[in-house]
């Protein structure tokens, strides 16, 4: 099969782009598979921070680039059996023989019922989103039936090791992206109050529009056991996991789910990483994070600073609670292990 993959965010290396990587690693094993990116040298990036190998794979001319027309678009995604794109709210235009479109977050009031988008939408064979907290909402919006895979992890590659002190909390460093990191600092400054000894670890790509932001959560550290890592390569990531009892994940809090759904959390890879590693996720109860974390099981949901702030003294001051969880989350993770994800993306792709 000839196969094209399309992801608008690709650069920033998150956890959308995890998901395309990953299924397009698998399908360039036995397929020609063409991501479309008009920059090669994104690769070695994609391998260091990723650790997703695309030798296989070509980088190819953006079929979807504003630069061609429509003819020029449809002229040249007709030579392809399959096309998958990620979305970012929009409906391409693809002559693919089959076309499937991925949603990895909530979009609302963007207007898609228009004759011109009914006969864009009914060019993709399959919609797939990345939570039942997104579905809902893209099946309400565009008045479809998506399916659901869950994003892959690669659970075997993580491992808890001696475990340390530690904190540590996985998301990109953006305003626009919500991951919460200066609310979690104030938190740390009060935890650290009561308990000390510990670190808090914040780890996350960094893209050069968001250095402002950067600085801001820089300057707030300063002056406790606070740690930044912007763009942390993969098997420094890995260590941290493991050494780490914690895992403190934060977006979504301070926002109004039902006007700002993308605000919340849409799934939570890092979440499963960090359980896969032995770390007792605290997450905040909302999206995506939901259907990961079985409350007061693997883990623990909360709703406000009072109950994260209760939950985690309760976790590192008890050794056996800290131990059973950890043991829990290990378990669960594997439900979102990356052979099950391969398995689910190859019944629809090939059936």
């Amino acid at each position: 099969m000839k196969i094209g993959i399309f992801d608008p965010y690709l650069d920033s290396l998150g956890g959308g782009e995890r998901y395309v990587l990953t299924l397009a690693e698998h399908l360039s094993e036995n397929h020609l598979v063409r991501i479309f990116w008009d920059e090669e040298e994104i690769k070695e990036r994609i391998k260091e921070r990723l650790a997703i190998n695309l030798d296989k794979a070509e980088f190819y001319r953006n079929v979807f680039s504003k630069r061609l027309n429509l003819w020029q678009k449809l002229r040249m995604t007709s030579q392809y059996d399959l096309i998958f794109i990620l979305s970012d709210g929009s409906l391409p235009t693809t002559l693919a023989k089959k076309n499937i479109l991925h949603f990895q977050r909530p979009f609302t009031k963007i207007k898609t019922q228009s004759l011109t988008d009914r006969v864009k939408l009914s060019r993709y064979q399959k919609i797939i989103c990345n939570s039942f907290f997104t579905k809902n909402y893209i099946d309400q919006e565009y008045r479809v039936n998506s399916s659901v895979v869950y994003p892959p992890v690669d659970v075997g590659q993580f491992k808890p090791q001696e475990k340390e002190n530690l904190i540590v909390s996985v998301g990109r460093f953006s305003k626009d992206a919500g991951k919460k990191q200066k609310e979690m600092i104030i938190f740390f400054k009060k935890l650290h109050q009561i308990l000390g000894g510990w670190e808090l670890y914040l780890i996350g790509g960094l893209l050069e529009q968001d250095m402002a932001y950067f600085n801001e959560i820089k300057q707030l550290a300063k002056g406790f056991p606070v740690k930044l890592f912007p763009n942390e390569p993969f098997a420094n990531l890995k260590k941290h996991y493991s050494q780490a009892k914690i895992y403190w994940h934060a977006a979504g809090f301070n926002e109004d789910e039902k006007n700002n759904p993308a605000g919340m959390e849409h799934f939570g890879i890092s979440t499963v990483e960090a359980m896969a590693s032995g770390c007792v996720p605290l997450v905040y109860d909302a999206g995506g994070q939901k259907e990961i974390v079985n409350d007061r099981v693997s883990g623990f949901l909360w709703q406000n600073e009072k109950e994260l702030i209760d939950q985690t003294l309760a976790v590192a001051q008890d050794e056996d609670l800290r131990i059973k969880m950890a043991k829990e989350g290990i378990k669960r993770a594997e439900d979102f292990s990356r052979e099950v994800f391969l398995r689910r993306m190859d019944e629809i792709i090939f059936s």
